[in-house]
């Protein structure tokens, strides 16, 4: 009896055992998933997450499934209540791996709710200190719980930017020894003509050595996509990246003209190498905008190499009208301009920066320099509020990201050929004589 007993016990130990090891593996099939980060208005967001499964599938229910974000990072200080906490999910389909919506497949994409104040669901996380300062891509982690099945997906495989892994962002150049400037780059599909390019200069909180962060900081890798290349046919896009802030001098402080900046030399040496580099740039079509401390940039190379571009676009602009020569505005009132900001900018002050130089331009006689000065920048897909949802009043560079600049200082439509025309389908029609 002792002996039967003894063997009993063993057999159940043995089936337990078995079970738990069942049990475990099916708690861990497939534990891998792909974060998507889609750029939006006011910043990327993880916005989708694509888990694998054992089986094809033509069904999927997004009640089976919760999802719980983690953000961290080793310098930037994230607050609590954005640290950690449960995505919304509101929509859910079979997908393959990469996301694109497919009859019948083995994978999942669970579309998570993104907003302009979730920032639980952001991908950076802007930091105020020394060691750290501006823009930083957080550690961003997630866990998908089935929770019939209770299989859990818990280990990142892969990252997806939409649009943004269009660009190759390994570029850097050295233009003096032991000092670089790093750049991210989308080459247009092979045409026949050639193709001009379009500068983007990034705000101050997006310097640094990871061009990404400059790219998708705020929305610039849009210029990249279908619905604004349409308008030139085809762009090379630059993105150059400075380690500090454009407007910087040799000391790293912040000036606004009235002192040299450390960058405007080497940032302009890039530029032409990169055009001498790509023969298939048109030379007679390049574009220089940017957004705050790249809006300054951009102007001090306009007044630096006033022949050099072909038009700028270029919004909260940081430059103070004070620090201009009359000489100055003078070589480049014959240069197409677009600026863009709005009156509640408390950062760039209009009164001191854009408005005066603009005023200053059509004094000098300046025939196609334009100038869309909003009172607020506002929701412009209206899921949040529309124009009565008030973004960040320095953020005017959404209404050039989006290419939904359309009107003048007092209110009418900017004319293109005698009809109303958009900023990007304005700088597409500018060439130099």
């Amino acid at each position: 009896m002792k002996e039967l007993k003894f063997v009993k016990t063993l057999l159940l130990f043995f089936l337990a055992l078995v079970l738990s090891q069942n049990t475990t593996a099916q708690a861990g099939q497939n534990p891998d998933y792909t974060m998507v980060v889609e750029g939006f208005d006011w910043g990327p967001m993880v916005n989708k997450v694509i888990i694998g499964l054992d089986s094809p599938t033509k069904n999927v229910n997004m009640a089976d499934y919760t999802v719980v974000a983690e953000r961290s990072h080793p310098c930037a200080v994230i607050p609590l209540e954005f640290a950690k906490g449960p995505r919304t999910v509101v929509y859910a389909y079979v997908s393959d791996n990469k996301g694109k919506k497919v009859e019948s497949g083995t994978f999942i994409t669970l579309v998570l709710y993104v907003a302009p104040n979730s920032q639980i669901g952001s991908a950076l996380q802007y930091s105020q200190k020394a060691e750290c300062r501006g823009n930083q891509w957080v550690d961003y982690k997630l866990t998908v719980l089935n929770t019939k099945t209770n299989q859990i997906w818990n280990k990142k495989k892969d990252r997806i930017m939409p649009i943004g892994d269009d660009f190759d962002l390994s570029g850097k150049f050295e233009y003096e020894s032991g000092k670089s400037l790093t750049y991210a780059e989308f080459v247009p599909k092979k045409s026949a003509a050639k193709a001009p390019l379009i500068i983007w200069l990034h705000g101050g909180g997006e310097g640094g050595t990871d061009p990404s962060i400059a790219l998708m900081g705020n929305k610039a890798f849009n210029y990249a996509s279908s619905d604004i290349q349409k308008y030139f046919g085809g762009a090379y896009v630059l993105v150059p990246q400075t380690p500090g802030a454009w407007m910087q001098d040799k000391d790293g402080k912040m000036q606004s003209g009235n002192g040299e900046d450390a960058y405007n030399v080497g940032l302009m040496a890039l530029i032409k190498h990169y055009v001498n580099t790509h023969p298939g740039i048109d030379k007679k079509r390049i574009y220089i905008g940017g957004c705050s401390n790249g809006g300054y940039m951009s102007l001090k190379l306009l007044l630096k190499e006033p022949s050099y571009f072909a038009a700028a676009y270029i919004s909260a602009l940081a430059y103070q009208s004070q620090y201009i020569t009359d000489a100055q505005i003078n070589s480049i009132k014959n240069i197409p301009i677009w600026f863009i900001q709005s009156k509640d900018d408390k950062v760039t002050d209009p009164v001191k920066t854009a408005i005066p130089v603009y005023e200053r331009l059509k004094k000098a006689g300046a025939k196609n320099v334009h100038f869309s000065f909003y009172d607020h920048v506002t929701d412009l897909s209206g899921m949040f509020g529309g124009e009565n949802y008030h973004f960040n009043g320095h953020w005017s560079w959404i209404y050039s990201h989006a290419n939904q600049a359309h009107t003048e200082f007092d209110g009418s439509e900017v004319l293109l050929n005698g009809k109303p025309t958009t900023v990007m389908e304005w700088l597409a029609a500018q060439a130099k004589k």
